[in-house]
């Protein structure tokens, strides 16, 4: 590994040594020709893909003092496609649930969904137009406990209804974390999830607007608003700039495990505000 000026994205040896294992034993495994010759640290290529999530910046653009970003990127791709993403992802989530106080597997989720714009280089064919949001892009479906950790994910085209999204995030969530038995919606559900949440033995509640006036968060549902404000923290995510859908939930995997590595370490996370020319820091 060459030595380097640390960035402010950069893993501490605290927050390696969570996820070390996991990626120690992926190149254990790896087999064939060319794996011999290992030439690349493995810190570096997550510090790299870290640098992409959290300043939002093209992968060509990654600086000269990372590994080429043409290797970042096989790496990243084979991460999400053999599943190694999702397991360092769900090893924290499971980390951090016990951190709370809370058992490994939940009973009780939240389920939403937010539209966001597309770059240039993604396909019509994988996005849509969001009528009710005015927005073209794709849509994010995310299934939530109720710390506001992601259980499940699917991307969309935006044009798909909340509901048809919703029943794809209850059959996975049927299978990953059969020991949910509720979850809470908003309005913009229909009956069909109900019943098919009732089908997999998931209760799904409408949590209904106030009739009130002004801003107030809904009981339950406002945890996943939070989340979704937390993936917002990474510019990578300000926009869907991925070309396959499946690359955009791993970008939202990365997202939620920076933030749970820092959580468990006890590390702030650097927001973008500046005040009297200091850094400003939130938990």
């Amino acid at each position: 590994m060459t030595e380097r000026s640390p960035y402010r994205s950069d893993v501490s040896d605290a927050r390696w040594a969570l996820i070390e294992p996991v990626f120690t034993a992926w190149r254990a495994a790896r087999t064939g020709p060319g794996v011999a010759a290992r030439v690349h640290d493995l810190r570096e290529i997550v510090n790299a893909i870290l640098y992409v999530n959290r300043t939002g910046i093209p992968w060509a653009y990654l600086p000269h003092d990372f590994p080429p970003h043409k290797t970042v990127y096989d790496y990243y791709a084979k991460w999400e496609a053999d599943g190694t993403t999702g397991q360092v992802h769900d090893l924290l989530r499971d980390r951090t649930r016990r951190l709370h106080g809370r058992a490994v597997e939940p009973s009780a989720a939240v389920v939403d969904a937010q539209s966001v714009k597309t770059s240039a280089n993604v396909a019509e064919a994988s996005q849509g137009i969001d009528a009710g949001k005015k927005i073209k892009g794709r849509k994010r479906h995310l299934i939530t406990d109720t710390l506001g950790l992601v259980l499940a994910v699917v991307v969309t085209a935006a044009s798909v209804h909340d509901s048809t999204g919703g029943k794809q995030l209850l059959d996975e969530l049927a299978t990953t974390h059969p020991s949910v038995t509720k979850v809470w919606a908003d309005g913009g559900y229909q009956t069909s999830v109900f019943q098919h949440g009732a089908g997999l033995g998931i209760d799904v509640e409408v949590i209904k607007r106030p009739t009130t006036k002004g801003f107030q968060p809904l009981p339950k549902r406002w945890v996943i608003e939070r989340t979704f404000g937390w993936l917002m923290q990474h510019r990578r995510l300000a926009r869907d700039y991925e070309t396959l859908p499946q690359r955009s939930r791993a970008m939202i995997h990365w997202a939620m495990a920076n933030k749970m590595s820092r959580e468990l370490t006890g590390e702030s996370t650097p927001t973008w505000r500046i005040d009297s020319g200091e850094t400003v820091t939130r938990p």
